[in-house]
């Protein structure tokens, strides 16, 4: 006769088929035990879906109230018990606020919008909002539920419109109920503009739209969402030249590095990013591509006629062990010297301003990236980076690495 210990060996290997044809109170039991591991007791929470026995509720409630639980186990409970009226008092209190525990808040939200909490509406859409995929699914699943139960008209009057995750959601909203989008277009954030070219299906409506778009940033905005729905590179072209091809000025950031950066990431930047470089990315030639092998061994030579040793060179995935990016690490010396080269052109840095490495690059053809170039921030063009989504430096969009 299996035991719950034999059904749950260890993390990640409970039999749920064995659990859930389990004596119910005794997965209770296991459940609200803080004697049992975290993984054990989320499995036989788990288990007890669709039937949870009389006796054990109250148990359970308390657990999943008690603050200083495991976090994993009372996110299962939550969703567990997301149809018990009587925890909706707890669940909308102010301490609620105050729950550190790794994805209690969003769980609670969870519960809230289950139990058909419209005061839930403002924190749901702010997770809506989020550029965590994880928060993002939980905040339009809550806001979808409460649409669906009262009506999205109801839902949007719990909104006061004036952020721009509030008018998020108005957009996905009036997309979910059929209708038109594209004056969202014109909306002065970008994520919520960008959010409204990504839901729009019809080429025609998108061009109608374009020829009395109120602002430039509409009909860039709306040149970009033709491009994605065609293919048709001319049409946008066409509407950045009629804009007389505008961009985000940078201070210091002459054609060569700005050539280099939009077409390494005008493509895939952050929603924040203006529509300009989005935009200049596909209106624009790119660089040619270096020959990173070639471009690797002259590198290697202007170091060695230079007598600093250079060790064979690694890519920055290599150097640090995971991930990767845009540049290769040469060592030199045998002292824990290094150059940086990037593979978006002909760039090569270090983090000591070493003299003798930058004069033998200099004379190879290199063009070394010192502190002042390297600290230029790219202003307006989001990329991700270590779980930020800001505006990066010269040096770290050159020298990109990501584990």
């Amino acid at each position: 006769m299996p035991t719950i210990e034999t059904l749950t060996p260890q993390p990640g290997r409970a039999d749920a088929a064995g659990l859930r044809a389990y004596d119910a109170d005794l997965l209770v039991r296991c459940a609200v035990d803080p004697a049992q591991p975290w993984w054990r007791r989320t499995a036989c929470v788990e288990a007890l879906a669709g039937r949870v026995p009389r006796a054990g509720l109250g148990e359970l409630l308390a657990c999943v109230r008690d603050t200083a639980g495991s976090g994993t186990v009372r996110r299962a409970l939550l969703v567990l018990l997301s149809d018990r009226a009587e925890l909706l008092p707890w669940l909308r209190h102010e301490d609620r606020l105050r729950e550190t525990s790794y994805g209690m808040p969003q769980a609670v939200l969870r519960a809230r919008a289950a139990l058909g909490d419209r005061t839930a509406a403002a924190g749901l859409a702010t997770l809506a909002f989020s550029p965590w995929q994880t928060d993002r699914a939980v905040g339009e699943a809550g806001l979808d539920a409460l649409a669906d139960r009262y009506g999205a008209e109801a839902v949007l009057g719990r909104l006061d419109g004036g952020r721009p995750e509030d008018r998020a959601v108005a957009v996905r909203m009036r997309h979910r109920g059929g209708e038109d989008v594209t004056g969202a277009l014109a909306d002065p954030d970008p994520q919520v503009a960008h959010l409204a070219q990504s839901l729009l299906t019809c080429p025609d409506q998108v061009r109608a739209y374009l020829t009395g778009a109120p602002t430039a940033d509409a009909r860039l905005w709306a040149a970009y969402a033709l491009q994605r729905l065609t293919g048709d590179v001319a049409g946008t072209r066409a509407v950045y030249e009629a804009l007389g091809r505008p961009r985000v000025e940078v201070d210091g950031l002459d054609e060569e590095l700005r050539r280099a950066i939009v077409h390494r990431y005008g493509h895939t930047c952050e929603k924040q990013s203006d529509p300009r470089w989005r935009v200049e990315a596909l209106c624009t030639e790119p660089p040619p591509a270096p020959d990173e092998e070639e471009q690797l061994a002259l590198a290697v030579a202007a170091l060695s006629a230079a007598g600093l040793a250079p060790r064979p060179p690694l890519s920055c995935g290599e150097a640090n062990r995971q991930g990767g990016g845009t540049y290769h690490v040469i060592g030199y010396r045998g002292d824990g010297s290094e150059v940086l080269i990037s593979t978006l052109g002909r760039f090569a840095g270090d983090h000591d301003e070493d003299p003798a490495a930058r004069a033998a690059l200099e004379a190879a053809g290199f063009r070394w990236i010192d502190a002042a170039t390297g600290s230029v921030r790219v202003t307006d063009l989001g990329v991700y980076h270590f779980g930020s989504r800001q505006p990066l430096d010269v040096q770290t969009l050159l020298f990109y690495w990501q584990d």
